[in-house]
């Protein structure tokens, strides 16, 4: 493994000892002093904790170690996992797991939303396995009609679960798509429309606009919908996460994110800022690319991951 892909690896409490601490000791006894608060910023910085969770997570433990409250590298440990949950749990629904996806009376439907090249119909897919394979009825809509092979793909996909499909032509009109899609699930009595949208338009229209539109039509066709609007992102891509989240969630009310290509610890902060900054939960891990890696997302799992707390 190369020295770059180690690195990635390491979960992020090796990362702080290593390189911001060097002997955890030196704040127990002597306080956290400017040139460590520095290194710790950047090590959370480049954790994609953003900045103003990265200034927060450095003031709490400046404030901590001030008043005495850590004393070993534990407490240290424990600080962190104790601030990042509280910021997880906040902007999480209450009484609600992360997989338990919102419910309806009669027909569900959950809209999909992502920038291309992010597995935004890999995770729609995923996601469909896993209610399939709860016993329910699955329709899925392939509303991005703008992307070449986006239509194939997802009816491949369907025919591999052996759930419904619906489709357009070519350059069709996304809302249209998704008005048949929710209208061929209420005829057949189905539990769960999954719409794909597009990430990019080959228009002149204004995506957010036509995501909007979806947004509306599936509204009026079924009360409360769309039950969810899932917002898919690349988790290895950094502040870009949280930049799309804002865009799209400028637009649409996101019910959650999908973390996909979660395949290291590296960058994994981002989870921890869109929570801070805009109150949006996690709700699914993508693993790998087989359709039962996709995990629930749970903060103390999450907060092992990140923090190593299986290696203390």
């Amino acid at each position: 493994m190369s020295d770059f892909k180690a690195e990635r690896k390491r979960s992020l409490w090796r990362r702080i000892v290593d390189f911001a601490l060097a002997d955890v000791n030196t704040i127990v006894e002597g306080g956290i002093d400017e040139d460590t608060i520095e290194r710790l910023e950047r090590v959370l910085l480049e954790a994609d904790f953003g900045v103003e969770m990265s200034m927060e997570l450095v003031q709490t433990l400046e404030r901590a170690s001030e008043r005495g409250r850590i004393r070993s590298s534990a407490d240290l440990r424990d600080l962190l996992a104790t601030e990042i949950r509280q910021v997880l749990e906040a902007a999480s629904p209450p009484g609600a797991a992360p997989e338990e996806l919102a419910r309806a009376d009669g027909l569900a439907v959950v809209l999909v939303l992502g920038v291309n090249g992010v597995g935004k119909t890999t995770s729609v897919a995923k996601l469909a396995h896993r209610l399939k394979r709860e016993g329910n009825s699955v329709l899925l809509a392939a509303a991005d009609t703008f992307r070449a092979g986006a239509q194939e793909q997802l009816a491949e996909w369907a025919g591999r679960l052996d759930v419904e499909f619906v489709g357009g032509r070519p350059g069709a009109d996304p809302a249209a798509v998704a008005f048949d899609a929710v209208e061929a699930a209420l005829a057949r009595d189905m539990d769960w429309v999954l719409i794909d949208t597009a990430g990019r338009l080959h228009t002149q229209t204004d995506l957010m606009g036509e995501l909007g539109k979806i947004d509306r039509v599936v509204g009026r066709q079924v009360e409360g919908a769309p039950h969810e609007r899932l917002l898919v992102v690349d988790a290895t891509s950094g502040q870009n996460v949280l930049n799309q989240a804002r865009q799209f969630g400028a637009e649409l009310e996101l019910s959650g994110l999908v973390l996909a290509k979660f395949d290291s610890t590296a960058r994994a902060g981002t989870a921890v800022a869109v929570a801070k900054e805009l109150s949006v939960p996690v709700r699914f891990l993508g693993t790998g690319e087989q359709l039962d890696d996709l995990e629930p997302f749970t903060p103390d799992d999450y907060i092992d991951k990140l923090l190593g707390l299986s290696e203390a």
